[in-house]
């Protein structure tokens, strides 16, 4: 087991056995001591909010939003680290989904649903809310290396969700996600940053970025409804809301290639919609833009724009 790994498996059982005050005090000092030493991170983090908050905001106001948004990520580390340790009644009392009737109908009727999710809020709580709402869910994570991959499936397994790999499957992630739609799964993707430099291109907050095919494929080959959530923190929950079912072009209406293109433009701008009313919990810590510098500052002298993984 390496220094990571460890990491991990010490936050699995010692942040879950001390009292949540403890512990989120414990995290919120954490994100503050990262915000003062602005690490590359908080730098990355700070040049993805510009984008969304545009370049009036005052730069006080813009690092607040930054600390904020810090403090919002560790609340998620926290949360996550302790949800093991959580019952039933727990886990439904800590997430809250507006929208849930929609996703209730459709597994009832037996056709699935894709949910598109922003890297924002708890996306493990919802799985977990999910999982523990009875309703049957797959997703799919990046395989990590060194043992890491191995102990967050065994964590998210626990929580009864059924978990792929994004590869080196038995098989192909996206033929499964295929089946378990068709028997009726619900099944949430992070949708707002692609890992497999195959993603489609699309405008987000006025510059370009890539976003995966999947979900928009995945509803495209299945007729499965299509979802986009929005996701954030109240005090005392984790909170999420759906969108949709959204609109899906005519199987005759354009070459394959393009319907995708312009399905994975309709998630990006209702992912847009969501991480606007909701900043600081966006958790893109990430270069993001295809214009952006390895420390998330545009490559070009202009100012920045104003406007889950298959």
């Amino acid at each position: 087991m390496n220094l990571t790994e460890a990491g991990f498996v010490a936050g699995w059982r010692l942040i879950r056995a001390l009292p949540r005050p403890v512990a989120a005090a414990a995290f919120r000092a954490g994100a503050d001591r990262a915000h003062r030493r602005d690490g590359g991170g908080t730098r990355r983090l700070r040049a993805n909010l510009r984008r969304v908050v545009g370049p009036e905001l005052p730069e006080a106001e813009l690092d607040a939003l930054v600390r904020a948004g810090l403090r919002s990520y560790a609340r998620y580390w926290m949360e996550a680290f302790r949800l093991p340790g959580l019952d039933r009644a727990e886990i439904l009392a800590g997430f809250r989904l507006d929208g849930a009737d929609k996703l209730a109908a459709d597994v009832a009727a037996g056709r699935g649903a894709v949910v598109a999710l922003p890297h924002a809020g708890n996306w493990d709580a919802a799985g977990a809310w999910v999982a523990a709402t009875g309703w049957p869910m797959t997703t799919v994570a990046e395989r990590l290396p060194d043992g890491v991959y191995e102990r967050f499936v065994g964590f998210r397994e626990g929580l009864g969700m059924e978990i792929l790999p994004n590869r080196g499957g038995p098989r192909p992630a996206f033929d499964v996600l295929v089946d378990r739609l068709r028997a009726g799964y619900v099944v949430p993707l992070l949708a707002d940053r692609d890992l497999s430099a195959r993603g489609v291109e699309v405008d987000f907050f006025g510059g370009r970025t890539r976003m995966p095919a999947g979900p928009a494929l995945l509803a495209i080959r299945t007729g499965a409804p299509l979802y986009v959530a929005s996701m954030w923190y109240e005090p005392d929950a984790a909170c999420a809301s759906i969108e949709g079912p959204l609109p899906l072009p005519a199987e005759d209406s354009a070459p394959l290639d393009e319907r995708v293109r312009v399905v994975t433009q309709r998630i990006a701008d209702g992912l847009a919609a969501g991480i606007a009313r909701h900043p600081e919990d966006w958790h893109m810590l990430q270069r993001m833009w295809l214009d952006q510098g390895p420390q998330g500052a545009p490559t070009s002298a202009q100012p920045p724009a104003t406007t889950g993984t298959v």
